[in-house]
């Protein structure tokens, strides 16, 4: 967008509606909230060009507490009113919030069209790996075994990484944030509105109602060492010493992590982070405790023209052609007889 202020024009305040949030007390969606706030003021899009559309779930009610417009619509059709928000209006910055089950369930198929086209908004999926609103029952990226009103025995399904999905089917920004990370999830977000196409960025959020400490191990006090924070050009290196890191198993065409220091490994042998390397980025989000840190960051950013910017130009050139617009003659066009 060129309709962007200088950062000191706004502050958190100036995104922050007078409503009463409502959310449960320490859910996660509080620190997201934060975090979306301080990354908007940052941005300086003036708040009359940003807009909030939500589907159904605990994070739908985004709208509600951001000073911006919103659209509180239906259960997994976000994207398709983001679509045509952004097309009758390209000049707003559009963001789209969803939860895992409303953005990879029943939306699934509208998220994969939003992406596939590239339209210019931001979508943010909210994912606790559970269904929070309607208490608790598992959702497409709930773990097997996971036990909840709809599988009390525990799921048998096999669950989607948001991540995989987003690469999968042709996303070309592709980023991981969490919740109380509130250092990297403001930098993602501001990276994921410069892109111009389909952002896609999944924030695990801790429901601590139905499905509390599901990622403990790269979320909580303490797991720095499962966490790998990508930023383009540098090494893989991760942990709480800096000692640990990533490197490329080319026997089995698979990443491995690496002590640095022992057998002879050294800063060196570490893998660089390339945005644009798909092949890297799947494998990146594939990573998860035990076999690996989860990555975080930005781990994929190959921008390509958007659908909107392809659209527009494509009715400028029509209009161009067309020459002055005809009522007349368009009602005359074509075969004509007279009637006796």
């Amino acid at each position: 967008m060129n309709n962007t202020a200088t950062a000191t024009e706004f502050t958190a305040q100036d995104f922050t509606s007078d409503q009463e949030i409502r959310w449960c007390p320490g859910c996660g969606d509080y620190a997201i909230v934060k975090g979306v706030r301080k990354a908007l003021a940052e941005i300086g899009t003036p708040p009359e060009k940003v807009a909030f559309v939500s589907g159904i779930g605990c994070a739908a009610r985004f709208p509600y507490y951001m000073s911006t417009y919103g659209f509180h619509t239906i259960h997994g059709r976000a994207p398709t009113f983001a679509t045509g928000l952004k097309l009758a209006n390209p000049e707003l910055d559009v963001w789209v919030v969803g939860g895992d089950g409303d953005m990879l369930s029943i939306g699934g198929n509208h998220t994969f069209h939003v992406m596939r086209r590239n339209v210019d908004v931001n979508l943010l999926l909210f994912n606790n790996e559970i269904y929070g609103l309607t208490k608790g029952q598992y959702s497409p990226t709930s773990e097997e075994g996971t036990k909840s009103p709809s599988t009390p025995f525990g799921s048998v399904d096999h669950p989607v990484s948001p991540v995989s999905f987003a690469l999968g089917v042709g996303g070309r920004f592709v980023a991981r944030a969490y919740d109380i990370g509130q250092k990297t999830l403001p930098e993602v977000l501001k990276r994921a509105h410069s892109h111009k196409g389909a952002s896609f960025v999944e924030i695990l959020q801790n429901c601590h109602v139905y499905n509390d400490g599901t990622f403990e191990e790269v979320r909580d006090k303490g797991s720095i060492n499962n966490q790998l924070i990508c930023s383009h050009g540098e090494p893989l290196i991760y942990g709480k010493d800096r000692d640990r890191g990533i490197i490329l198993n080319r026997e089995k065409l698979a990443l491995e992590t690496v002590i640095l220091g022992q057998n002879g490994i050294e800063e060196k042998d570490i893998l660089i982070h390339d945005e644009k390397n798909y092949n890297l980025a799947v494998m990146l989000g594939d990573l998860r405790p035990p076999n690996g840190p989860m990555a975080f960051g930005v781990i994929y950013a190959d921008p390509t023209e958007s659908y909107d910017s392809a659209v527009i130009a494509q009715e400028n050139e029509l209009k161009k052609k067309a020459g002055e617009p005809d009522l007349n003659n368009l009602l005359r066009r074509g075969h004509t007889w007279m009637v006796e």
